[in-house]
């Protein structure tokens, strides 16, 4: 029995790399090393600092004092999610135990990464303070395309946010409008971003409902498109104003001999993180979409 756990806990080491290959959000997650554990197990610590501009040099009285302000904000994870699986002892048995690393690492691509990505791409657009247009539009053709970006650039260039690490996460269908234009000035446009990411529309709407899975009606679980929610058409995110951190844990694994309810391999997977921004850099995120329905 201890060769099959430790069998188990190799396919656990690769659930990160999954995700990795399929997460589109992925390539936002936070530096870790810079994450600060709160009071509580729920909550992290960050570090806030603002300050005085310059101000009038003079000869007899010299420098005049300013203030800075640092200060340290509490914030909570506001994702946690999680299921648990049964693999029949013989069912494993039989396929020589892939039936756990099938079943895992389906479940992460077909489940928990879709999810997780139009959670967070929800929760950006769900802040104040963001730069976003007034009014929900549909993107007709390549042209509308490029004047909605170049709108964005412009205003983050007029917001001083900084070019490097400005991604790019659009839909398919605007991004193959772009490259049926095959113009010089649809390249340059799209050469303001470091990097392009396409997002499908069932991960791109601006609010999620997470479903509990609770109950008959919802043992599905998953998620699906808020009421009064828009279709977002891309959103430009600059990497460092956002505070992103995941956990990805497999929290139980229970061998039939020790399961109580049935001869079968039990395993639970969780999701626990965070997807916020710093209040002070919210201009590094720019949202366009749809008119509501």
């Amino acid at each position: 029995m201890p060769n099959q756990i430790a069998l188990f806990k190799k396919y656990i080491d690769l659930l990160d790399e999954v995700y990795k290959v399929s997460g589109l959000t992925a390539v936002l997650d936070s530096d870790a090393s810079l994450m600060t554990a709160g009071a509580n197990a729920n909550e992290i610590v960050i570090p806030k600092l603002s300050m005085v501009g310059l101000a009038d040099y003079k000869r007899n009285d010299g420098y005049v004092k300013g203030d800075v302000d640092f200060t340290f904000e509490t914030v909570k994870f506001n994702y946690d999610r999680g299921r648990s699986f049964m693999i029949d002892a013989m069912d494993n048995e039989e396929t020589v135990s892939l039936a756990f690393g099938k079943l895992s690492s389906t479940f992460i691509r077909e489940k928990v990464v879709p999810e997780m990505d139009a959670f967070r791409f929800a929760e950006y657009a769900g802040l104040e303070d963001i730069s976003k247009v007034d009014a929900g539009a549909t993107l007709a053709d390549g042209a509308a395309v490029i004047t909605a970006l170049r709108a964005a650039t412009n205003k983050m260039d007029e917001d001083e946010v900084p070019y490097e690490n400005r991604l790019l996460f659009i839909t398919p269908t605007l991004d193959g409008m772009i490259q049926d234009l095959d113009t010089t000035k649809s390249k340059e446009v799209i050469s303001r971003f470091s990097q392009k990411i396409l997002v499908p529309q069932t991960r791109f709407y601006t609010a999620v409902e997470l479903i509990d899975g609770t109950t008959d009606a919802t043992k599905m679980g998953g998620y699906k498109k808020a009421d009064g929610a828009a279709e977002i058409n891309f959103m430009v995110i600059h990497k460092p104003a956002l505070l992103q951190y995941t956990k990805h844990t497999v929290s139980k694994v229970t061998a039939p001999d020790d399961n109580k309810d049935a001869d079968a391999w039990e395993f639970a997977y969780r999701a626990y993180g965070l997807a916020d921004a710093y209040e002070n850099k919210r201009a590094g995120i720019y949202l366009h979409h749809k008119a509501t329905a």
